[in-house]
């Protein structure tokens, strides 16, 4: 009992507690616990022996024996169980630690699948996926046929026959199969994309007009100006070119008519983004190619009181289109228009289901170029937007844009969509009313890989037409009607390329 009351004591002791803590408590409920399996120790009753003056008895003291082998036992499981707590909470720490690096993995990798998620944004195959395409088609269905009544030619008669074969189809998928839904929105793809070009695409616009040849880009030269950035090398992106300055007739923009010539300006611009290499506020403008090449004489624009403002630019997107600059918006899915003369900003919103900006749908391939998600250009036949939409599952988009002097307005016209995924192209331009995609090959080369055609609909993906490059990065890319020449912003290199055209030749 007396040890059981020291023990007791102790447990009760708090100096004793606050030196060794939770361990010095374990182990003196462990002597406690052997002291209660001891059982209750009796007095014993001996017999006594007078031998040589001295009274001898013989007495068992196991009963009061220390059991030192259950205290060594006890000790050792104490121990290991010390031991085993220890590393469970070492455990538990680095899982804390680890989680937060998980939980953004799980976010970073969601967010990369997110443009993969093709069956979430077709819907799923079901009776509503299926009117809502019924829909879809009567809605174009009525486009054609107001088209056909303007126009009345055999193309719109042969897609007026389309439309209602693709109906019938639809119809028979109602009661029977619905696995062919993919294959039949792809084909409404088709029949939208045909209607756009019915609409707003003259039947001779490659034709007649000596200034776009009727055929595709065959090779691009070497570099015929190499020029690093007025800004410097740490300005790795941005925009630049010469000036596309263009008439407007009868809705559409050419360089002549009747014979009357207008006075282009020589004028060579740079816009770079010298904010995070995504955001800027400044155009400057060079009189003449002497003086772009000098780096002297030069204005300063300023669109935006700051790189944060709603009329900033947001990634390398600008086009110089005769006293305007177009761009796209800063965290919109807007264009901004600029004009030099007025410094007034005008804007419009691109049509299409979550249109991708804020580096959503940049160009890619092999390193992305951050917030390139919206890319204006121009060409022959005016100007352009290059896109992707989540409506498209992250495909290109092109979309036309038209300017409206009298309402002093930007008017997006048609919209065409492709097959072509963004995130698989380094960079685009516009050239006759053909959109052609580049990829990376390596760091001094870059190639032309595919052409969509808005005059047809048509796509194709077996070019390979190489461009020559200083640096890995390209920034952007644009083709100028005025003198049949390609600008890239190469990192911090300005170069400038002659595109050649081969006649007769066309996406099939």
């Amino acid at each position: 009992m007396r040890g059981r009351r020291r023990t007791l004591r102790l447990l009760q002791n708090p100096r004793l507690l606050s030196v060794n803590g939770p361990a010095l408590i374990m182990l003196l409920w462990t002597l406690l616990l052997m002291l209660s399996l001891t059982g209750v120790v009796r007095a014993q009753r001996v017999q006594g022996v007078k031998k040589d003056d001295a009274c001898m008895c013989e007495v068992d003291t196991t009963a009061w024996m220390f059991p030192a082998v259950k205290y060594e036992e006890t000790m050792h499981s104490v121990l290991t169980c010390n031991d085993s707590l220890y590393k469970l909470q070492e455990k538990v720490s680095r899982s804390l630690q680890r989680l937060p690096q998980v939980w953004d993995l799980i976010i970073n990798v969601t967010a990369r699948l997110e443009p993969y998620q093709f069956l979430h944004y077709q819907g799923l195959y079901s009776d509503l996926a299926l009117r809502k395409l019924q829909q879809q088609l009567s809605n174009l269905a009525e486009d054609v046929e107001s088209l056909h009544d303007e126009f009345g030619s055999g193309e719109t008669q042969k897609l007026s026959k389309d439309v209602v074969k693709l109906r019938s189809d639809v119809s028979r998928m109602t009661m029977t199969d619905t696995n062919n839904m993919r294959t039949v929105k792809e084909r409404l793809r088709s029949l939208k994309n045909r209607a756009q070009s019915c609409r707003s695409i003259p039947q001779d616009f490659r034709g007649k007009d000596k200034y776009c040849l009727k055929g595709l880009l065959r090779n691009i030269s070497a570099a015929v100006i190499s020029k690093v950035s007025p800004y410097g090398k740490s300005t790795i992106s941005g925009s630049w070119g010469k000036q596309a300055q263009m008439k407007e007739v009868e809705g559409y923009r050419q360089e002549e008519r009747e014979g009357e010539t207008e006075e282009v300006d020589d004028r060579y611009w740079v816009q770079p983004l010298t904010n995070s290499h995504a955001f800027g506020n400044v155009l400057r403008v060079y009189k003449t190619y002497e003086d772009f090449m000098a780096s002297t004489n030069h204005r300063d624009y300023s669109f935006a009181p700051s790189v944060s403002h709603s009329n900033s630019i947001e990634g390398p997107s600008a086009v110089l289109y005769g006293d305007a600059l177009y761009y796209h918006c800063y965290r919109s899915a807007d264009v901004c228009r600029y004009d030099l003369t007025t410094n007034t900003v005008k804007r419009v919103t691109l049509p299409g289901t979550e249109v991708g900006f804020n580096n959503k749908f940049p160009y890619c391939y092999y390193e992305c170029r951050d917030y390139s998600d919206i890319d204006i250009e121009v060409d022959e036949t005016g100007l352009w937007v290059i896109y992707a939409t989540m409506g498209n599952h992250g495909n290109l988009v092109v979309s036309r844009l038209i300017w409206d002097s009298n309402s002093e307005t930007v008017n997006v016209t048609q919209t065409w969509e492709t097959q072509q995924f963004k995130k698989a192209v380094s960079n685009a331009f516009m050239a006759c009313g053909v959109m052609y995609a580049t990829r990376f090959v390596d760091k001094y080369r870059e190639e032309v890989f595919y052409a969509f055609d808005t005059a047809t609909g048509n796509e194709d993906n077996t070019l390979a037409v190489p461009i020559e490059k200083i640096a890995k990065g390209v920034s952007s890319l644009s083709y100028n009607p005025t003198n049949k020449q390609l600008y890239m912003f190469n990192d911090a290199y300005l170069l400038a390329y002659e595109a050649h055209f081969e006649l007769g030749r066309t996406p099939q």
